[in-house]
């Protein structure tokens, strides 16, 4: 509801073309993007998400760093009664509202978020049918650290925003 009520108080203002808006995030912002990809209601034209969470449950049995999905999802699936994190806001369990094309940049080496939630994420985006790309750096983390690298993921983040808004 707040992402939503956001962008509805940000998109009364004059400078914003309602008929091209883009949700972008990284991280947290690239969960942020597959839970929006869901909720959004017609209201963004394209996605992009940066190595973001798809699939909390998958999450949970494959990232490094234990931390942050105690902290932030709650601790582990099989909980009882389960962590909110694994029902209502698993962008996974809404797969079936996605209609948009998206965008999906993962790092092969990012064990905070591995590179299976991108690839989850993909395969569900190309089974629908959805305009989708996926944007792989097998040398990189969780953010882009090479020079060459940085320029590609420019181009081809520009590039996307140029076919599909």
């Amino acid at each position: 509801k707040d992402y939503l009520s956001a962008i509805d108080e940000i998109s009364k203002e004059d400078f914003v073309d309602k008929d091209r808006l883009g949700a972008v995030g990284a991280s947290y912002g690239g969960y942020s993007v597959y839970y929006l990809a869901g909720h959004h209601e017609d209201r963004f034209k394209t996605f992009i998400a940066h190595d973001g969470i798809f699939n909390t449950r998958s999450m949970y049995g494959t990232t490094e760093e234990l931390f942050f999905v105690n902290k932030d999802l709650g601790g582990p699936y099989w909980q009882d009664p389960t962590p909110k994190a694994y029902t209502e806001f698993n962008p996974i369990n809404f797969v079936n509202k996605w209609d948009t094309p998206i965008l999906i940049i993962q790092g092969g080496k990012d064990f905070r978020v591995p590179i299976g939630q991108g690839l989850e994420a993909f395969q569900a985006a190309q089974l629908k049918g959805l305009k989708s790309k996926l944007l792989y750096f097998p040398m990189e983390n969780h953010w882009i650290l090479s020079a060459q690298n940085g320029i590609i993921w420019q181009m081809e983040f520009f590039k996307w925003l140029e076919e599909t808004l």
